[in-house]
């Protein structure tokens, strides 16, 4: 059985991150996908089918078109990963701002 991709491999790629923006707020047919970018739609294809397997996106097909919708609940992984080091580097820097103010 294949692993699963994870969502920290689907955004390390700027088009795949563009691909999610451009879905974030709208359905799109993969044919409109690949019309955003300068690269071939075999390429879009592979990008959509990583970010499918990491839950990103999601393809229904309807007839001979395919259409895509971004599954943003996914990127939950990444923000909460994302928070420890927010809630590390705001208690550095509260620190920082309590020794500035001390020097004054």
């Amino acid at each position: 059985m294949k692993a699963r991709r994870d969502v920290f491999q689907a955004i390390a790629d700027p088009t795949r991150r563009a691909i999610i923006g451009l879905l974030a707020g709208q359905t799109l047919t993969l044919n409109t996908v690949a019309g955003n970018f300068n690269i071939s739609q075999p390429a879009i294809s592979k990008h959509l089918r990583i970010l499918t397997e990491c839950g990103l996106v999601t393809v229904v097909k309807q007839g001979r078109e395919r259409h895509c919708t971004a599954s943003l609940q996914a990127l939950q992984e990444v923000i909460q990963w994302a928070e420890q080091y927010r809630a590390f580097w705001n208690s550095r820097l509260d620190t920082l701002e309590d020794l500035l103010n001390e020097a004054e």
